[in-house]
């Protein structure tokens, strides 16, 4: 099960809101790059690395630093998951994203040549679907009622609402969507990093009001002085994402208790094997997790929620159907039920490819 084949190509998805934007930008697509890997057995796995500014990452760069860490892959047996990614830590530092494509599509060969779902791959099934949240963009407090009530009809029991600093308006948004969509709806928030602590604390005390599940990201990713004292000085739930950033930063969260929760993502912590061992950090210090946005094709969506449901500690909405909202996806199969995904029990991943490349 050599890997003999590793190829790669730039993938935009256009969003059906072209004008959606959150505190840190807007951008009217979204980008990645999709990894091809086959074997001598004739075996195919598919990974995905996504373009996330934020994140430290732009489509160029990814494609470049997969073409470097090509040759610690090529020649190498799929099976050797763990020594091929020592490799690439040792052949480039960082790169999470770029890793995480490699790990992704090296444990879809190994799913693949022995005939079983990815999930089998961690342990099995600890549940069969997982609830979705959805994410509104930035607008006006009429504006992102309509959206949550467009959202709400379509099944979805779970909301994130994106705000951008501004305790008025940012109080607004939240009053305007509770009063729309009832007392039944969860509702979360997300800053992106975007007030200081204490600019959070008062939007969020007045927040609460509103029965608000949790809080992600309120303040910048390094300031974890000003995300402990958040957690500390609201009622509402404070997850990090931004500040999550690896496994040595989720360390440090769970052993200093700045956060009441993480968001997991496969993408920004390199992995699979990554985003499972963050899962167990939390577990063991008594922190939530979730699988937070995966932003990109429903290949990189599936893969994570093989995860999700092998994972005991998942128990809120997971943030794996942001698909929905983009155009030109070359994955196709897997699709929200309900307000839910449900895990496939197919070969690998579950997803079928439909490009040409």
């Amino acid at each position: 099960m050599l890997i003999t084949g590793f190829s790669t190509h730039l993938s935009v998805m256009r969003k059906e809101d072209p004008t959606w934007k959150f505190a840190l930008g807007a951008s009217p697509v979204i980008e990645g790059v999709i990894l091809r890997l086959t074997t001598t057995d004739g075996i195919v796995g598919f990974g995905y690395a996504s373009a996330v500014p934020h994140m430290g990452s732009i489509a160029a760069q990814l494609d470049a630093e997969l073409k470097h860490l090509e040759p610690a892959v090529t020649g190498r047996d799929a099976g050797d998951i763990e020594s091929i990614m020592d490799s690439l830590d040792r052949r480039l530092r960082g790169a999470p994203q770029a890793k995480a494509a490699i790990d992704c599509a090296l444990h879809d060969i190994v799913a693949r040549s022995i005939g079983a779902p990815l999930h089998r791959l961690f342990g099995g099934r600890f549940r069969t679907s997982v609830p979705i949240l959805r994410i509104m963009a930035i607008k006006t407090p009429d504006e992102m009622a309509v959206q949550a009530q467009k959202l709400v009809d379509e099944g979805y029991n779970y909301l994130k609402i994106k705000i951008e600093g501004d305790v008025s308006n940012d109080v607004e948004r939240v009053r305007a969507i509770r009063t729309q969509v009832g007392d039944s709806v969860h509702l979360t928030i997300d800053a992106n990093q975007s007030y200081s602590a204490k600019g959070a604390i008062a939007a969020l005390n007045k927040m609460a009001a509103f029965n608000i599940d949790l809080a992600e990201q309120p303040v910048h990713a390094s300031d974890l002085e000003g995300l402990s004292l958040v957690t500390r000085s609201v009622p509402i739930t404070i997850e990090a994402d931004e500040a999550a950033g690896s496994l040595e930063e989720v360390y440090r969260l769970v052993t200093t208790r700045a956060c009441d929760a993480i968001s997991l993502k496969i993408p920004k912590l390199g992995g699979l094997r990554n985003a499972m061992t963050a899962a167990r950090l939390c577990e063991q210090a008594g922190v939530a997790y979730r699988f937070g946005a995966a932003v990109g094709t429903r290949l990189m969506a599936a893969q994570a929620l093989h995860l999700a449901c092998a994972l005991r500690g998942v128990d809120y909405a997971c943030e794996l159907a942001e698909f929905a909202r983009l155009l030109d996806d070359e994955f196709s199969g897997l699709e929200v039920e309900n307000g839910c995904l449900s895990l496939p029990e197919t070969i690998g991943s579950g997803t079928i490819w439909n490009g040409s490349a």
